[in-house]
C-alpha cells in the first residue's frame, strides 16, 4: 500500500551497484530503512545528490507492517536548501547533528512532535542569512525534550547542574558529572533563549567547546548505546 510521508535523511549506505540503503526518520512511520534502486544513473528517478545528511523530503513510499527493509516509490526534496550545503558553518552543523541524531532516533513509530521539531529547526538553519554559534548546544538542548531528559528548570536558580540526574542543585553532586556556577549560567542561558535570540547569548569559544562536551556527557547518560561522536571536531575547526 502506498503512503505519503515527509522524511528527514539520516544515513545513506552503498548496496550493489547503483543502488543504496538509506535510513529517513519519516513523520509516519519513524525510523525506517529504504532500499532505492539506480540512484547513481544519470537518469535516475530519485538521485543520490537528494539523499545528504538531514536532506528534507517528500516521500510515497510502500510500507509493510511486518518491518524490514520497505521501498520508496518516488521521492522529492521539499523545500530545497538554499545555503546548507554552501555554507562551512552550517554544512558542519548539518554532519554533526546528523551524527547525534544517528544515535537517538531508534523507534520504528510516528513521534510527530519530534519529526516537527527537528524539521523545522534544519529549515529555520537553512534559511537563516546568520549561523549562531551556539545554535546546536541549542538544538540539542531542546531536542532532549523529546528524547525525555529534558533538563528541570523549575530550580533554575540554583548554581549548579547535575548531569546524571538532569536537575538544578544548591551545591555541588558527589560525583564530578556536573556543570559548576559559570557553566550553569550560560546552560541556562541557552535553554531559556530561542533559535531567533541565540545570538544574544554571548559564550567564549573555549567556554563553549567545554559546554559542548558536557552536553556530549548529558547524552551518554541519558541515551542508550549513545558511545563517541567525532564530528564535534570539525565544528571546533570551523567556529575557532
Amino acid at each position: 500500500m502506498l503512503h505519503k510521508t515527509r522524511g528527514i535523511v539520516l544515513k545513506t549506505i552503498n548496496h550493489r551497484e547503483t543502488s543504496v540503503i538509506c535510513q529517513i526518520f519519516t513523520e509516519k512511520f519513524g525510523l525506517q530503512s529504504y532500499i532505492i534502486h539506480g540512484v547513481k544513473r544519470s537518469k535516475a528517478k530519485i538521485h543520490i545528490n537528494i539523499l545528504q545528511p538531514l536532506h528534507l523530503l517528500d516521500m510515497v513510499v510502500y510500507h509493510k507492517s511486518t518491518g524490514g527493509i520497505q521501498r520508496i516509490s518516488d521521492a522529492r526534496q521539499s523545500p530545497t536548501f538554499l545555503r546548507i550545503p554552501y555554507d562551512d558553518k552550517k554544512r558542519s552543523l548539518v554532519i554533526f547533528l546528523n551524527e547525534v541524531l544517528s544515535k537517538c532516533l531508534k523507534q520504528q513509530s510516528p513521534d510527530e512532535p519530534l519529526f516537527e521539531y527537528i524539521y523545522h529547526a534544519i529549515i529555520w538553519l537553512d534559511q537563516s542569512s546568520e549561523t549562531p554559534s551556539n545554535y546546536h548546544l541549542y538544538f540539542l538542548l531542546r531536542l532532549s525534550k523529546f528524547m525525555g531528559f529534558y533538563p528541570s528548570v523549575s530550580q533554575e536558580k540554583l548554581p549548579f547542574f547535575d548531569l546524571k540526574e538532569g536537575v538544578f542543585c544548591s551545591s555541588a553532586p558527589y560525583h564530578n558529572l556536573y556543570l559548576d556556577e559559570k557553566q550553569t549560567q550560560q546552560w541556562l542561558a541557552i535553554l531559556l533563549s530561542s533559535f531567533q535570540d541565540l545570538k544574544r547569548v554571548h559564550i567564549s569559544l573555549n567556554d563553549r567547546r567545554v559546554l559542548l562536551n558536557h552536553l556530549m556527557e548529558y547524552y551518554a547518560l541519558h541515551v542508550d548505546n549513545f558511545g563517541n561522536i567525532n564530528s564535534h571536531y570539525i565544528l571546533e575547526e570551523v567556529f575557532s
